[in-house]
C-alpha cells in the first residue's frame, strides 16, 4: 500500500511539473515574440498573466494534484533511486508544449489583431486561447500511459474545470470585472476559435503518448 501511494504521488507529481512548465513557458514565449509578431507593445496586462497563473495554474494544476491510481501503478517495473523527475520525454513535452502554445495563442491573436474583428478584442482572444490551452493540456496530462480517453474519475478535476469556467469567461463577459481587467467581450467566432483551441491541445496530447508509446 505504501509503495502504490507513493507511485500515486510521484505520478501526480510528473503531471504537475509538465503542465506547469509547458504552459509557464507558453506565457513567457508570448511575451517576449508578441512584439516581434507586431501584436502590440504588450500582449498581456500584468493582470491577466497574474490571473492565468493562479486560475489555470493554481486550480488545474491543483485538481491534476489529485488524480486516482492508474490500472497498471502496481504491474510497472521500479523506478530507479536516482532517475530524474524531468526526463527526456518530459523535458520534450514541455518544450513543444509551450511553442504550441505560444504559436497558437499568437496566431488566433494575430488574426484578430490584422482583420480588426471585435473591435480590439485581440487581446481577450489571446487572454482566452491560453486559458482554454491549458485546460485541453491538463485534460490531456490525466493519463501518463496508453489508453482510452477516461472522464469521471477524478471528480476534483471536473469541478475545478467547471469553477476555472466560469470565472475565465466572467471576467470576459461580466461588464464590471471586463472593465476591471479591460478586456472586451468575445464574439461568437472569439469563443469558438479560443475553445476548439482548448479541444486540440487536448487531443495532441493524446497523440504525443500513443507515438512515445508505438517508439
Amino acid at each position: 500500500a505504501a509503495i502504490e501511494e507513493g507511485r500515486i504521488i510521484y505520478d501526480n507529481l510528473v503531471r504537475f511539473i509538465k503542465f506547469s512548465f509547458g504552459g509557464n513557458l507558453g506565457k513567457v514565449l508570448i511575451m517576449m515574440l508578441a512584439p516581434l509578431a507586431g501584436i502590440g507593445a504588450m500582449a498581456l496586462r500584468p493582470l491577466h498573466l497574474l490571473w492565468l497563473n493562479l486560475l489555470t495554474d493554481g486550480l488545474m494544476g491543483l485538481g491534476l494534484g489529485l488524480e486516482p491510481a492508474e490500472t497498471d501503478v502496481m504491474s510497472r517495473p521500479p523506478r530507479k533511486p536516482d532517475a530524474a523527475i524531468l526526463d527526456r520525454p518530459a523535458i520534450w513535452h514541455v518544450g513543444w508544449m509551450g511553442v504550441f502554445i505560444c504559436g497558437a495563442c499568437l496566431l488566433l491573436a494575430g488574426v484578430w489583431y490584422r482583420f480588426g474583428w471585435g473591435n480590439g478584442e485581440w487581446q481577450t482572444v489571446l487572454f482566452s486561447a491560453i486559458g482554454f490551452a491549458q485546460i485541453g493540456q491538463a485534460w490531456g496530462l490525466r493519463a501518463l500511459t496508453d489508453r482510452p480517453f477516461r472522464f469521471g474519475r477524478n471528480r476534483a478535476l471536473g469541478a475545478l474545470t467547471v469553477l476555472t469556467l466560469v470565472l475565465q469567461l466572467g471576467v470576459i463577459y461580466v461588464p464590471a470585472l471586463a472593465g476591471t481587467f479591460k478586456l472586451a467581450p468575445l464574439s461568437r467566432e472569439g469563443l469558438a476559435a479560443t475553445a476548439a483551441l482548448g479541444a486540440l491541445t487536448f487531443v495532441i496530447v493524446h497523440l504525443e503518448r500513443r507515438w512515445r508509446r508505438m517508439r
